[in-house]
């Protein structure tokens, strides 16, 4: 079974690139410079941002669903980033590398299963949780600090 892992729409965090630092604290966003890599997995574009440039630290409304699993958190996004990332059937470094939570959702947006996983064996738990007709898509987490991290389909 194919699948999907797509970077989020940057377009509700355009307005936000190149405001003051006061512009942004006023929305609740932080700008910070990247100083290590791996350290900010850009949600956009699904790629850890390389030292040196920005990143903007905002809150996420990921799971946007009429559930007690609404969800949002903190995320980074690269200061510029355009293009959403789409991996075709295989799996971005920013996840492969990092110990993750994943979460399968059905149509209803409620959670139907859960697991941890580290990133290099991620493919194998899509394929095993996709086999089961009642999930619609998974939400994967960086399992330590909890942030979403992105969201895989069914191809």
């Amino acid at each position: 079974m194919g699948y999907v892992i797509a970077g989020i729409d940057p377009a509700p965090f355009r307005h936000l690139y190149g405001l003051s630092d006061a512009a942004l604290a006023a929305e609740q966003v932080v700008r910070m410079t990247v100083t290590a890599k791996p350290d900010a997995p850009c949600r956009v574009e699904l790629v850890d941002v390389d030292p040196g440039e920005t990143v903007l630290l905002v809150n996420h409304e990921h799971l946007p669903v009429a559930t007690p699993y609404r969800s949002a958190h903190a995320i980074f996004v690269r200061e510029g980033a355009e293009m959403p990332a789409r991996f075709d059937n295989r799996v971005p470094e920013p996840l492969a590398i990092r110990l993750l939570s994943i979460r399968a959702f059905d149509d209803a947006g409620m959670m139907t299963d859960a697991d941890v996983v580290e990133g290099c064996e991620l493919e194998p738990l899509i394929a095993r949780m996709f086999e089961d007709p009642a999930v619609a898509y998974l939400h994967v987490h960086n399992a330590r600090r909890g942030c979403f991290a992105a969201r895989v389909d069914r191809a």
